[in-house]
């Protein structure tokens, strides 16, 4: 079976939902954990989105967080590594076709953790490139429904692009 590509317009209560997961999770991992930031699509007014939210732990040690296995499990999450992210740890809850949250997790002063956010904040102070970004994302759903891997290579300049926006925009300050 085919994971289906499915985009949705912008839905108030991923905040929420992203809030009761950062709860659950803070108790399970502790005092290993810095920061858990709500990041990607759902994280940003008025754009559309794969209906999952995306959660990025940044925590002392990632290496330390394979010890919680059993406990993130428990919560209905599918523990993958680094998932082709040297230094990450990545968790999809739900299954391998119907997911409804990631986990990233990082360990402090990792790369990555900057370029979420300052992704994630670009967007949220520019409103056009959320329309530019809402519509590529509609079209390429509607082109790939059941091909993620096209979706994926659909948005892969766009996003190339948007990075390096968005990293100029946070030097800016």
């Amino acid at each position: 079976m085919l994971r289906k590509v499915e985009v949705v317009p912008y839905n108030a209560e991923w905040p929420t939902l992203f809030q009761q997961e950062a709860t659950n999770l803070a108790t399970i991992f502790g005092p290993e954990v810095v920061a858990i930031h709500h990041i990607g699509s759902t994280s940003v007014p008025r754009l559309w989105a794969k209906p999952i939210i995306d959660v990025m732990m940044e925590v002392h040690d990632v290496e330390r967080l394979d010890a919680f296995s059993f406990q993130v499990i428990e919560l209905g999450y599918i523990p993958k590594g680094e998932f082709g992210v040297v230094g990450r740890r990545f968790y999809i809850k739900g299954s391998e076709l119907h997911r409804t949250h990631h986990i990233h997790a990082y360990g402090t002063g990792h790369p990555e953790i900057e370029l979420h956010l300052s992704f994630r904040d670009y967007l949220r102070a520019h409103n056009d490139e959320v329309q530019r970004y809402g519509q590529l994302k509609d079209d390429l759903a509607r082109q790939f429904p059941t091909d993620i891997a096209g979706y994926m290579a659909g948005k892969d300049a766009f996003l190339k692009e948007m990075v390096r926006k968005a990293t100029a925009w946070r030097e800016q300050g």
